[in-house]
C-alpha cells in the first residue's frame, strides 16, 4: 500500500521540523513548506492526502490557503487539518466552514497530533456501497461515485458535508442529536465540538440553494430530513 503524502505548511521552523520527523517516523511521506503561498502552490502541482495547515501564515493566511484548496477542483477532497496558536471557537468555526476537516491548537503534542492525522487518514478508506443510489425530495446521492445532484444540478460537497448529507438522507423523518451525527457522519473518532455540526449544516445548506428547507432544525435536539412517502434506493 502506497504512503499517505503529508503537506505541512508552517513557518515555525523548529515546529516544522519536529512534525516533519515524528511524522516521519509513522511511515508517512512529507513534504514542508514556509508560507502559505508556497503550501498552495506545492499542494496543487502534486496534491497531497492530508495538508497540515498554520493559520497564522506569511504571504497568504491559512484560512485563504483552505478556501483556496476547496475551491480548486485538483485539491477539493484533499484532507485539511488546521493549527492555531488562538483559543478562539471562532477560529475553528470559519475554519470548519471553508471546509477544514479538523482544528488542533497550539500548544499540543505530537501524540496527539499523530492520533488526529490517523483518524483523518481513516475517513478517506472505501465506505460500504449498499443501498448505492438514493433519491428524496429531488435530491440524489450515489455512493459509489460520491456525487451528489439537486434537481440535476450537481453539487461540490466536502467529505463531511457528503456524509452529513447521506446519513439524514437515508433515515427521512429520523431526528438525529448533534452527537449522533458527529458519529455517523464524520466518525466515532472525530475529536469535534457539537457546534460543529452546525457549521456543517449551514454550509449544506448553502449549496442546497433551492432543496434547504429538507434538512429541518428540530429545537433543542438536533437535525431531521424532511420525511417523505417516497424515497428511493437503488
Amino acid at each position: 500500500m502506497a504512503k499517505a503524502r503529508i503537506l505541512i505548511v508552517e513557518d515555525d521552523l523548529s515546529l516544522a521540523e519536529v512534525l516533519s520527523y515524528n511524522i516521519r517516523n509513522e511511515g508517512y511521506e512529507v513534504t514542508l513548506a514556509h508560507d502559505g503561498q508556497d503550501g498552495l502552490t506545492r499542494a496543487q502541482l502534486s496534491p497531497p492526502d492530508l495538508v497540515i495547515l498554520d493559520v497564522m501564515l506569511p504571504v497568504i493566511d491559512g484560512m485563504d490557503v483552505c478556501r483556496r484548496l476547496r475551491a480548486d477542483s485538483a485539491t477539493r477532497d484533499v484532507l485539511i487539518l488546521m493549527l492555531t496558536a488562538k483559543a478562539e471557537e471562532l477560529d475553528e468555526l470559519v475554519g470548519l466552514s471553508l471546509g477544514a476537516d479538523d482544528f488542533v491548537t497550539k500548544p499540543f503534542s505530537v501524540k496527539v497530533l499523530l492520533e488526529r492525522i490517523k483518524a483523518l487518514l481513516r475517513r478517506r478508506q472505501p465506505e460500504v456501497a449498499d443501498g448505492t443510489v438514493i433519491h428524496c425530495h429531488g435530491i440524489v446521492i450515489d455512493r459509489s461515485r460520491h456525487k451528489v445532484t439537486s434537481s440535476g444540478r450537481s453539487l461540490e460537497l466536502t467529505r463531511s458535508e457528503f456524509r452529513l448529507l447521506d446519513t439524514l438522507i437515508r433515515q427521512p423523518g429520523r431526528v438525529f442529536q448533534r452527537s449522533e451525527l458527529i458519529d455517523a457522519a464524520l466518525g466515532d473518532d472525530a475529536i469535534v465540538m457539537e457546534r460543529t455540526i452546525d457549521v456543517h449544516i449551514r454550509a449544506l445548506r448553502r449549496k442546497l440553494g433551492a432543496h434547504a428547507d429538507v434538512i429541518e432544525t428540530v429545537r433543542g435536539v438536533g437535525y431531521r430530513f424532511r420525511d417523505s412517502d417516497a424515497a428511493v434506493v437503488d
